[in-house]
């Protein structure tokens, strides 16, 4: 995990920073002054900071929500498998177009049990994002997904699909080779998988991009992370023609964990450490797996019969309407 000074602080974090940098400003009298002890203020800082950090997370508004799901330092998909997997093995290709590097998936051992996992990569540094495409799936990336997602299926593996994108690549070669023909397919495929399937949001989910890895039998949303059609800087170009504002389109969209458990879009709300994933890897990776060797193991107790019927139950019954008398 990157450390200070290399990491990067939001605004809202910038009460953090000055933490940080009165803990420097005190390591370096300490150097000057060997013969003073600084011991006590070190610990004294180092307990703020993590106050702070909770108090900081404890009433963000929606857009800051949107901006830690952004955060540079967040952890992205490759990080969570190396932290909560082991012997992951990368399977690549759709078999038809290309490798999609803005996906990646292979099987991997989860707790002891080989599982299937998935998901969107956005790439840590500008040559890697550049790589990824910034986690922007062509329609090579969801054929690709689904074809491991079969191959799941063959060995009676579950699927864990990790989602984390600002959405689909919508450039003109990707509609060209069925951007919106993939995403559907991977929807209706989904829903017929006979083995379990995990979804979880522990980024950005972003309308058919999110999608088409999107449908499973439990969905788990990190706290500081975003669902919905849109985002809010192109809502917001929508309506107002202006990408300024978008923290009113965020609230508006009502995007945010709390929002999609009330509308029973997600199942459960994964709490991250103190001050965002961001802050703490591994923490949040054993967080997120001990939920996700859970909602596994409630699985397991149905037949496949039992879980396409009851996936296709809850994702018909998803939203709500109003009638109005005429």
């Amino acid at each position: 995990m990157p450390q200070y000074p290399n990491r990067q602080f939001l605004d809202f974090e910038k009460p953090i920073k000055e933490l940080y940098e009165q803990i420097d400003d005190t390591k370096k009298l300490a150097e000057k002054n060997p013969k003073i002890d600084y011991s006590t203020t070190l610990i004294q800082l180092e307990e703020s900071i993590i106050q702070k950090r909770s108090e900081i997370t404890a009433n963000l508004t929606p857009w800051q929500r949107v901006q830690l799901s952004r955060h540079p330092d967040r952890p992205y998909t490759l990080k969570y498998i190396d932290k909560m997997c082991t012997n992951f093995l990368e399977l690549h290709g759709d078999r038809n177009v290309k490798d999609d590097k803005a996906m990646v998936g292979g099987f991997a051992q989860l707790n002891g049990e080989t599982v299937m996992i998935l998901g969107q990569q956005k790439g840590a540094n500008t040559k890697m994002r550049q790589l990824r495409n910034f986690g922007m799936a062509n329609p090579e990336g969801y054929r690709k997904a689904l074809r491991l997602m079969r191959l799941a299926e063959k060995f009676n593996k579950p699927v864990i699909a990790l989602i984390d994108t600002p959405g689909a690549f919508p450039g003109l070669e990707a509609e060209e080779r069925g951007q919106g023909e993939a995403i559907a397919r991977n929807i209706y495929e989904m829903i017929r998988l006979k083995v379990p399937v995990v979804i979880v949001i522990i980024g950005e989910g972003a309308s058919g991009g999110a999608l088409g890895i999107g449908v499973g039998d439990k969905v788990l949303m990190m706290e500081n992370t975003w669902y919905t059609v849109i985002s809010p800087e192109s809502c917001s170009s929508i309506l107002w023609r202006s990408w300024d504002k978008k923290e009113i389109a965020a609230e508006q969209l009502k995007l945010t964990a709390t929002d999609m458990k009330g509308f029973g879009l997600v199942d459960e709300i994964v709490h991250e450490p103190a001050g965002g994933a961001h802050w703490d890897y591994q923490a949040a990776a054993d967080i997120l797996k001990s939920h996700i060797v859970k909602a596994i193991e409630e699985l397991r107790h149905k037949t496949p019969e039992e879980r396409i019927n009851d996936r296709i139950e809850k994702y018909g019954k998803m939203g709500f309407w109003e009638e109005a008398s005429v």
